[in-house]
């Protein structure tokens, strides 16, 4: 199912990935000045190709090589002939079919692979120009655009919530912090995020979440001093295990948080 509106100027496209079991995901991409911020991902295909067949954009830019985000950057490649921009870490990720496990390709479907060019530090649009600010942690090519005149960010998968519970094993908690804090130093003011939409108050939203993980570290690097194991940290700071755990065969897990804080202590 997919949903087009507009917020400050930009094409928002909300998309929302219904399961089986009844759950629902939102991935959101975003389309500005001719620039396309990410693709969504392969399975909303049927929806997407329609909106892309409607609309003109001059060039692709990738927040990171996730498949939810890259999915359909194949048919653009096919179809609409304009260059893809992704980090220099993702060019050759790209490059490879499918590069995910099987639960992934069930959720978002099955990525072909693509030819990506390696960002600079500015990328243009029609009419302007944007920073391209290198924020690892939720993944090692994951870049944030900003717009200074506007005050405008796009920040890929970095914020999505502002209370985080569980994160994939290549992950780092301090690391999202370093990035996140790097991105504060910015006149950051509305927020565009690749699973929570457009947010008013970027900057705001932004902070919420360092807090949350600066007071996460301290407790976690507390109760290590401590004594107790990683397993048990995890149990008592996040008792609750979601079913992406399971589905993901530990790939998702709140014990990822923990030992990336641990390493980093």
């Amino acid at each position: 199912m997919l949903t087009a509106y507009e917020k400050e100027g930009v094409i928002c496209v909300e998309g929302t990935v219904e399961k089986d079991d009844g759950s629902r995901r939102k991935v959101y991409n975003y389309l500005v000045d001719g620039m396309l911020i990410d693709t969504g991902p392969q399975c909303l295909a049927a929806d997407l190709i329609p909106f892309y067949e409607k609309h003109t954009f001059d060039s692709v830019v990738l927040t990171h090589s996730h498949e939810d985000h890259s999915g359909m950057a194949p048919w653009i490649e096919e179809n609409r002939h304009v260059p893809i921009y992704v980090h220099p870490k993702g060019v050759d990720i790209c490059a490879e079919r499918c590069p995910y496990p099987a639960y992934r390709q069930e959720t978002w479907g099955r990525r072909k692979e693509f030819r990506a060019l390696p960002f600079e530090k500015v990328i243009q649009s029609r009419s302007e120009v944007w920073d391209v600010i290198y924020t690892p942690g939720h993944a090692e090519d994951h870049v944030a655009l900003f717009h200074k005149a506007t005050g405008r960010l796009f920040s890929g998968d970095l914020f999505v919530s502002t209370k985080t519970k569980v994160i994939m094993e290549s992950e780092s908690i301090p690391v999202i912090m370093h990035s996140i804090r790097k991105l504060l130093s910015y006149e950051i003011q509305s927020m565009y995020c690749g699973h929570a939409g457009y947010i008013q108050n970027g900057k705001k939203k932004l902070r919420q979440k360092l807090q949350y993980l600066e007071v996460l570290c301290d407790e976690v690097n507390a109760l290590h001093q401590h004594g107790l194991s990683v397993e048990a940290i995890d149990r008592k700071i996040f008792p609750k295990k979601y079913p992406i755990v399971e589905i993901s065969g530990g790939e998702w897990d709140s014990i990822h948080i923990i030992t990336s804080i641990v390493t980093n202590e």
